[in-house]
């Protein structure tokens, strides 16, 4: 009898022992402030990826589009590839469909870093993975990683852009300028602006800079949207209320369409074509600077930032550990773990032999 009852006390403890790790063994964790993919989990090969872009208003998100579609077909992944057209409430209707969908991992470029919290935590709560593309996602513990381009860093390499512009084409200063943000919902818009001014706030406080419409801050040079329409309204306003006796030697434009937008509105205006930043090295643009009429750019390769998402996905999908951040953001819940690349600054000066491999930008060197 007591074997029997030992027997029976074993088989309960083994059974117990299974349970627990049968417990520990789920695909992230749920502690509070962690959304870390865990290793081990992983998801069946051929599963569905979702992708949810913000808009297709510029060239890089019709690459990203594009690339997206391509990269994960290739790569044996089903694909889901939105865009919501600016629009908060279309993108949360998207990502939630797509989690209905069967999407084991959500690829998010958020219209507003802010804004969908409520979604991404029940995408979590389905056992789903998300990954901020391009744009930190702000506000919630639903997110495993974040790949982008360093955002600061970008802004950085404008500012010093537009000083060694200045510098080159408009004589000795002190040089008039003015001060242009992307869209306030994107995250990386006060990122870039802060950047630049780490570069250009020195030189206004000692004079070689004149802000001469005085605004200087981002909630003042942010441009609703990324809306080129609405960037040129600015300029040309800025012009009629600043410029009517002076000329304008410099402008920090946070992109390439918005870049394009201020060139037309100084040459509207009768001014010569001030040194103006950019970013994205959207064709058109690359175009004006062999040409001479936009300063500079940023390069920001989608092909690289869609590779290194896929990367991430990969990694995910065979239930590996993911690889050491290079840096970290506070969303306001949790340290995102971010994967930076480094962008590269574009002038006149190194155009040919910055695009020299990239077969869709060898016509305007012809």
């Amino acid at each position: 009898m007591k074997r029997k009852v030992s027997l029976f006390l074993s088989i309960i403890m083994v059974l117990v022992m299974v349970m627990s790790l049968t417990a520990c063994g789920g695909g992230r964790s749920d502690d509070e402030g962690s959304a870390t993919a865990e290793a081990g989990a992983g998801f069946e090969a051929g599963a569905t990826v979702g992708v949810s872009l913000p808009w297709l208003g510029t060239q890089n998100w019709k690459e990203a589009e594009d690339q997206f579609k391509t990269e994960l077909e290739a790569a044996g992944f089903k694909a889901i590839v939105q865009e919501a057209d600016q629009k908060v409430p279309t993108q949360q209707q998207q990502i939630e469909s797509m989690v209905q969908n069967g999407a084991k991992v959500l690829v998010v470029a958020p219209v507003d870093g802010s804004q969908l919290g409520s979604v991404l935590e029940d995408a979590k709560a389905a056992g789903v993975y998300v990954i901020g593309y391009d744009r930190l996602l702000e506000n919630t513990d639903a997110v495993d990683a974040v790949v982008q381009f360093g955002s600061i860093q970008t802004g950085e390499l404008q500012g010093q852009a537009l000083l060694d512009g200045l510098a080159a084409e408009k004589g000795d200063g002190p040089y008039n300028i003015e001060l242009f943000g992307g869209g306030p919902a994107d995250p990386n818009a006060p990122n870039f602006f802060k950047g630049a001014m780490n570069v250009l706030q020195p030189k206004i406080d000692d004079g070689t800079l004149v802000v001469v419409s005085g605004q200087t801050e981002f909630t003042e040079a942010a441009t609703l949207d990324w809306d080129n329409g609405k960037a040129q309204t600015r300029m040309d306003s800025l012009l009629a209320g600043n410029y009517s006796d002076k000329k304008i030697d410099g402008v920090l434009s946070p992109n390439d369409g918005i870049a394009r937008a201020i060139i037309t509105a100084c040459e509207q205006a009768g001014q010569e074509i001030p040194v103006v930043s950019g970013l994205d090295a959207e064709d058109e643009s690359v175009q004006w600077i062999v040409d001479g009429k936009q300063y500079s750019t940023v390069n920001k390769p989608t092909n690289e930032l869609v590779a290194k998402t896929l990367k991430i996905i990969k990694l995910l999908q065979e239930g590996k550990d993911l690889p050491t951040p290079t840096a970290t953001a506070d969303n306001g819940k949790i340290e995102v773990p971010l994967y930076e690349l480094t962008p590269q600054i574009v002038t006149k000066a190194n155009v040919e032999e910055v695009f020299a491999n990239d077969p869709a930008k060898a016509a305007i060197f012809k």
